[in-house]
């Protein structure tokens, strides 16, 4: 069992960047994949980007493909999610989750980060 804690949200004007980082708590992601979500408010949770558990495959949602970067720290058992060029559009409550796969289920899933992106 592992459990995803998220960091690195905040305010940042559009075109600005932000790193979100995910550490594993009392497990380890090396038997998991790794998934980003996130919600805004009034929507519903949505898929960003997921990295395989070896951290040799990635999928991103086309809204952020060429912007965002979702890569592993194997060493400090952390996810990270480097987003660039950033839009209004991408403010939102940012999830981590772990599973079995890169398309689910998504067993964990951490508290959430805050990213906001000012025009």
């Amino acid at each position: 069992q592992v459990q995803p804690v998220e960091s690195g949200g905040g305010l940042v004007q559009a075109g600005g960047s932000l790193r979100l980082s995910c550490a594993a708590s009392g497990g380890t992601f090396s038997r998991y994949a790794t998934g980003w979500f996130r919600q805004a408010p009034g929507k519903e949770r949505e898929f960003v980007a997921a990295i395989g558990w070896s951290g040799g495959r990635t999928d991103y949602a086309d809204s952020v493909k060429g912007r965002f970067t979702l890569f592993r720290d194997k060493g400090k058992n952390s996810v990270y999610l480097q987003m660039n060029t950033l839009k209004p559009e991408d403010t939102a409550v940012y999830y981590c989750a772990a599973g079995w796969s890169m398309t689910g289920p998504w067993a964990y899933w951490g508290q959430g980060t805050q990213v906001t992106v000012s025009s």
